[in-house]
C-alpha cells in the first residue's frame, strides 16, 4: 500500500530542524531555560548595569568575563604605563614641589602616619643625627607644609618605627655619638583629632641589646624588630617580639624570636597575613639581594617547636603569635643587591624602591607578589616606567598614606635632600575594552550621594520597562491568534 505524503509545509511535529518533537519534555526545557535566561538578564542584568553606568567610572558589557581585549585605552593619569598596566605597578613617581619640602635636609630617617598627621623623626643631616621632628597633614594622598614637631628626647638616626594602636614606637637608632642605643620611645595621639602627644620612654621596655638600622614593623598583636647592627657594628641575626597589653595598653618586654638566616642591617620588612618578608640590606660581607621570609602565628610548623601546655589541673596559659622560622631561597632574590633601600607593603604586594648596591644610590623600583601560601611564584617585577625620574636615592623614608605612597628626604648622589617623591598605587583601568566577548565602555561616573540616587532610578527604571516588556510577551504569547491576525491585517494593509 502506498504511503500517503504529508502535506506541503508539514514536518510531523518536529521543531529545532527536525531535532525535537514540538510536545516533548526536550524542547520544553530547551524553551525553559531560554525564558529564564531571559528573564535573568531583564530583571538582574540590565539593571545592575544601569546603576554602575551612572555611578561607575566604567562600565562591562559582557558574558560576563571580558576573556581577551586586544583594543586597551587608557587615561591619561597613567603617564607611560602600559595599558591596561600589570598588577602591582604604580603610576610614575612625581618630585614634590618645593612648597612641601622637609624644612632641612635629612636622610635614614623614619616616617609614619598618624591619622591625618604624617611624621617624619629623627634621620641625619649628612653629618650627625639630629632630635627633629617635623609634621604635616595628609589627605587624599596630598600634604602640606611641613612644621616642626614634637622633638625627640636625643637625636637619633637609622631607627626603626612601627605605628599600634594610634602611637608611634620610634626603636633604636644611632644616637648623637653615631653608637647604637636600645631605647623605645613613644608618640601618643590624643582627642578626636587625634592630636600628637610628646616623646616619651616605654616604661620598663627596652630592646635586649643595642641596635640600629634594625627593621621594625607592627604584626597582629604586637611588633616584631629584626636585625640591625648591634654595639661591634657588626649585622645581627636576631629577632625579637615585644606584645601588646591591651589592658595597659602599652608594650610588653621584646623576647627572642627564631633568628634570621642571614643577619642584616637597613634592609626592608613587610608583614602580610602569615609572614614577614625581609628583603635586601647589608650582611658581614656588603649589601644583598637575599629575601628571608619568617612565618608567623600560633601553629607550628614542622621545624618549629611546639607551644607549651599547660599542667594538668592547671589553667592554660594565653596562646601568643610568635616567628616561628625563618626560610631563604635564591630562587626569589631581588634582581640585584640594594641595602637602604625604601620598602613597603600595599594591598599584598611587596615594594623595593631606590636603595645602594654599596657603591651609588639607586633608581629602580621592583615588586613582587606573594602567592596564599607565601611564595614569590612570579618573582620579582620592574618596569623602567617605574623607577625614580630624578636618579638614585637611597636612605629616604617611605610611608603609605591611602593609595599613595611618598618616600621622603633620602640621599642622592648629589647628597642629602629635603625633597620627596610620590605615586599613586592605584593605576586606572582601562576606560574602554573591545574584546572577543564584550565590551568595556565608559560610564557617567556621578559622583556622591546625587550619583548614588541617580544609580537607584536609573536601575529602577530599566525593571520597571524589562517588567512591562516581560508582561507583553507573556500577554502575546497566550493571544497568539490574535497577534497573528494583526500582523496579517497589517501585512494586507501594505
Amino acid at each position: 500500500m502506498a504511503t500517503k505524503a504529508l502535506p506541503p509545509g508539514t514536518r510531523g511535529g518536529r521543531v529545532l530542524f527536525g531535532a525535537l518533537a514540538a510536545d516533548g519534555w526536550s524542547w520544553a526545557a530547551l524553551k525553559a531555560f531560554f525564558w529564564f535566561v531571559v528573564i535573568i538578564i531583564l530583571i538582574g542584568y540590565l539593571p545592575d548595569r544601569a546603576y554602575y553606568l551612572t555611578v561607575g567610572r566604567t562600565v562591562e558589557v559582557d558574558f560576563p568575563i571580558l576573556l581577551w581585549s586586544p583594543v586597551n585605552l587608557c587615561p591619561a593619569e597613567n603617564v607611560g604605563l602600559p595599558c591596561p598596566a600589570p598588577v602591582g605597578a604604580v603610576v610614575p613617581w612625581q618630585g614634590s614641589p618645593q612648597q612641601v619640602a622637609l624644612p632641612a635636609a635629612r636622610t635614614n630617617g623614619a616616617a609614619v602616619q598618624l591619622g591625618s598627621h604624617l611624621v617624619y623623626i629623627g634621620g641625619s643631616d649628612g653629618k650627625a643625627a639630629t632630635a627633629t621632628t617635623y609634621v604635616t597633614t595628609t589627605k587624599d594622598g596630598n600634604i602640606g607644609a611641613w612644621t616642626d614637631g614634637p622633638a625627640l628626647p636625643e637625636a637619633r638616626s637609622d631607627a626603626a618605627v612601627a605605628a599600634l594602636s594610634g602611637t608611634a614606637y620610634l626603636i633604636g637608632g644611632s644616637g648623637p655619638d653615631g653608637k647604637p642605643t636600645n631605647t623605645i620611645w613613644a608618640l601618643p595621639t590624643k582627642g578626636d583629632k587625634a592630636d600628637l602627644g610628646t616623646w616619651a620612654d616605654v616604661k620598663g621596655v627596652t630592646l635586649p641589646e643595642a641596635r640600629s638600622g634594625a627593621m621594625a614593623i607592627a604584626v597582629t598583636d604586637g611588633i616584631v624588630v629584626a636585625g640591625g647592627r648591634g654595639p661591634d657594628g657588626t649585622p645581627s641575626s636576631k629577632v625579637w617580639k615585644s606584645t601588646f597589653d591591651a589592658q595597659k595598653a602599652t608594650l610588653g618586654a621584646f623576647k627572642e624570636q627564631a633568628p634570621l638566616v642571614d643577619g642584616v642591617a637597613n634592609a626592608s620588612i613587610s608583614f602580610s597575613g602569615e609572614f614577614i618578608w625581609v628583603y635586601g640590606g647589608t650582611d658581614a660581607k656588603g649589601p644583598v639581594g637575599a629575601v628571608q621570609r619568617g612565618f608567623f602565628g600560633t601553629t607550628t610548623t614542622p621545624d618549629a617547636t611546639p607551644p607549651p601546655t599547660a599542667a594538668p589541673g592547671a589553667s592554660a596559659a594565653p596562646v601568643v603569635a610568635a616567628v616561628q622560622q625563618w626560610a631563604i631561597s635564591n630562587a626569589v632574590n631581588l634582581p640585584a643587591a640594594r641595602t637602604s633601600a625604601a620598602g613597603f607593603t600595599s594591598n599584598g604586594t611587596l615594594y623595593l624602591v631606590g636603595g645602594s648596591d654599596g657603591t651609588a644610590p639607586k633608581s629602580e623600583m621592583y615588586w613582587a607578589i606573594p602567592d596564599t601560601a607565601g611564595n614569590l611564584s612570579d618573582g620579582w617585577h620592574h618596569l623602567d616606567t617605574d623607577d625614580l625620574p630624578t636618579g638614585g636615592l637611597a636612605g629616604s623614608a617611605p610611608v603609605v598614606s591611602g593609595s599613595t605612597v611618598l618616600l621622603i628626604g633620602g640621599t642622592t648622589q648629589g647628597g642629602v635632600v629635603a625633597s620627596s617623591a610620590r605615586a599613586s598605587l592605584a593605576p586606572q583601568p582601562p576606560f574602554f575594552q573591545l574584546g572577543l566577548f564584550g565590551v568595556v565602555i565608559p560610564a557617567l561616573q556621578i559622583p556622591g550621594e546625587i550619583g548614588q540616587q541617580l544609580g537607584y532610578l536609573a536601575a529602577a527604571g530599566v525593571s520597571t520597562v524589562d517588567f512591562v516588556l516581560l508582561v507583553l510577551a507573556g500577554w502575546a504569547f497566550n493571544h497568539r491568534p490574535q497577534i497573528r491576525a494583526w500582523v496579517d491585517r497589517r501585512r494586507g494593509r501594505r
